[in-house]
């Protein structure tokens, strides 16, 4: 099997789950991975994730332009692009619109660090871009300043996009965030949101160096540790 088969095979696995786990209703959100340093593979637009078959699926180049393709490719790919031009690294970008995370999206309320430690160590910090109408160069370039400095960011009034070397954990970075944050809106309704402390936190920093997975952009910067420290505390009467 060509590597370019199995991509497009992985590619409508991931499209199925995303559609199963309702991160993507209707023709809802859209997926690539970069094939060669110039072509990538993406979803085309206007068609429901749940149900695309390898043919569907589009190529085009750093540009944007389609290559190849019997559908037209999905709206959104200069999101995409934007991401494989800031790191040679990046092979897979995933876009969808999972509920929980969607829902801090719409309030637009920054996702809170320092609570869970598998969210410290496998997504870090998870920074809001600015709303931009969806499509275009101007939409991509909201995600800009966060590049190289985070793997999964949320849109504005919109959803989320993730990034890996692989399509198997840029797609595990969405449903790792939605999952948290669907614990941090069930912990706002039992009581307060508790926060680790500031050494436990530079503890789980150290332990994402220790596992290979790099230096926390934190540590790096001298960034402050928390973000968003009053999420989820009641107002004392």
């Amino acid at each position: 099997m060509s590597e370019e088969l199995q991509v497009r095979q992985e590619l409508c696995e991931v499209g199925r789950r995303l559609y199963a786990r309702g991160f993507a209703a209707g023709n809802d959100g859209n997926l690539s991975y970069r094939l060669s340093d110039d072509i990538v593979v993406c979803t085309p637009t206007l068609m429901c994730k749940g149900f695309m078959q390898p043919t569907d699926l589009c190529l085009v180049d750093m540009a944007g332009k389609q290559v190849f393709g019997p559908r037209k490719h999905t709206s959104e790919i200069h999101l995409h692009l934007e991401v494989y031009r800031s790191d040679p690294a990046v092979r897979a970008v995933v876009h969808c619109h999972p509920p929980h995370a969607t829902a801090f999206a719409v309030a637009r309320e920054d996702i809170p660090s320092g609570i869970l430690p598998e969210v410290e160590v496998f997504l870090g910090i998870v920074p809001r871009a600015e709303y931009e109408t969806p499509g275009g160069s101007a939409f991509a370039e909201k995600i800009r300043p966060f590049l190289g400095r985070a793997n999964t960011v949320v849109l504005s009034n919109h959803g989320v996009v993730s990034w890996a070397n692989t399509l198997e954990l840029a797609y595990w970075r969405a449903e790792m965030l939605d999952a948290y944050c669907r614990i941090l809106i069930l912990a706002k309704l039992v009581g307060n949101v508790e926060r680790l402390p500031d050494d436990k936190v530079m503890e789980l920093m150290n332990l994402k160096q220790a596992f290979g997975m790099g230096a926390d952009p934190r540590q790096q910067q001298s960034a402050s540790l928390l973000v968003n420290p009053t999420f989820g505390k009641r107002s004392k009467s």
